[in-house]
C-alpha cells in the first residue's frame, strides 16, 4: 500500500494519498486548508488516479479543500451524517457566523456526496477501508482502518494523536463521549497497529496505550458507536 501525505494549510491539517501502489488508483483523505495543490504534486508524482475524498470529521480545516479537489477530478466526498452539515457551514463547528470565519470564508458541498455508516466497509480503489463512528470531536468523526501486509493502518482524524486526542470544547464535542470511542474504537486494536493521525506524527496503538494519558486508565469496549 502506498500512503503519502503532508500537512496542509495553517492548521497543519494531515492529508492523506492512499493506493494499492503506484500508477493504480487512490483515495485522498481530509484535504484541508490550500490542500489542492499538494494532492495533485502527489498524484503526478506517483502516476495516481483518485475515485474518491473521504472525511474523517467535517471540521473546516479538514474539509476546506474538499469542493475543488472533488470537482476537479469529478468524484464523491464520502462523511458522516452527523457531520455533513459541516461541509456548507464550517462556522457552525467553531461556535461563530460566518461572517466571523475567516473573513466571511463560505463552502459548499461538492456535485457528490455519500454517507458513512458505522462499521461500513468502503471498497474504493482496490482498497478495503474500515469506517468506524468514532464520536466526541465531532458526532460525525470516524477513522478508517485498511490492512497492510500484517498489520493495520488506522488513519484517526482527530480521535487520537501521539500522546493526545481530540479537543472537546468545540460545539459539537463531548469529552466522555470521546472516551468511550477511544475504548471500542482504538484499545481492543493490536498494539502494532500504525495510526496516522489528522495532526502531528504517527504513532502506534502500543504506543499510545502505555504513555497517552487519555488511554492509560481506559478498558477495551464493545458496542455500537451511536447513541453517545
Amino acid at each position: 500500500m502506498l500512503v503519502a501525505g503532508f500537512p496542509a494549510g495553517s492548521f497543519a491539517t494531515n492529508c492523506y494519498v492512499v493506493a494499492p501502489a503506484a500508477g493504480e488508483e487512490c483515495v485522498i483523505i481530509d484535504p484541508g486548508q490550500d490542500a489542492t495543490e499538494g494532492v495533485e504534486e502527489i498524484l503526478r508524482e506517483h502516476r495516481l488516479k483518485p475515485v474518491a475524498v473521504i472525511l474523517t470529521h467535517g471540521h473546516l480545516d479538514h474539509v476546506w479543500s474538499v469542493a475543488p479537489v472533488c470537482g476537479a477530478r469529478d468524484v464523491p466526498a464520502f462523511i458522516h451524517p452527523d457531520d455533513r452539515d459541516l461541509l456548507s457551514d464550517p462556522a457552525k463547528g467553531f461556535g461563530v457566523t460566518s461572517a466571523q470565519l475567516f473573513g466571511g470564508l463560505t463552502l459548499s458541498e461538492p456535485d457528490d456526496v455519500r454517507e458513512l455508516s458505522d462499521g461500513a466497509v468502503l471498497e474504493l480503489a482496490g482498497l478495503e477501508l474500515t469506517v468506524e463512528h468514532a464520536p466526541g470531536h465531532t458526532p460525525g468523526s470516524v477513522t478508517f482502518r485498511a490492512p497492510f501486509e500484517d498489520i493495520q493502518v488506522m488513519f484517526s482524524g482527530d480521535l487520537l494523536f501521539a500522546g493526545s486526542i481530540g479537543r472537546t470544547d468545540l460545539p459539537g464535542g463531548d469529552h466522555g463521549a470521546i472516551l468511550r470511542s477511544l475504548a471500542r474504537v482504538c484499545l481492543p486494536l493490536p498494539d502494532e497497529t500504525v495510526v496516522l493521525p489528522g495532526h502531528g506524527p504517527q504513532t502506534t496503538i502500543g504506543r499510545e496505550r502505555v504513555s497517552n494519558p487519555y488511554m492509560s486508565d481506559l478498558a477495551p469496549s464493545e458496542g455500537p458507536g451511536r447513541g453517545f
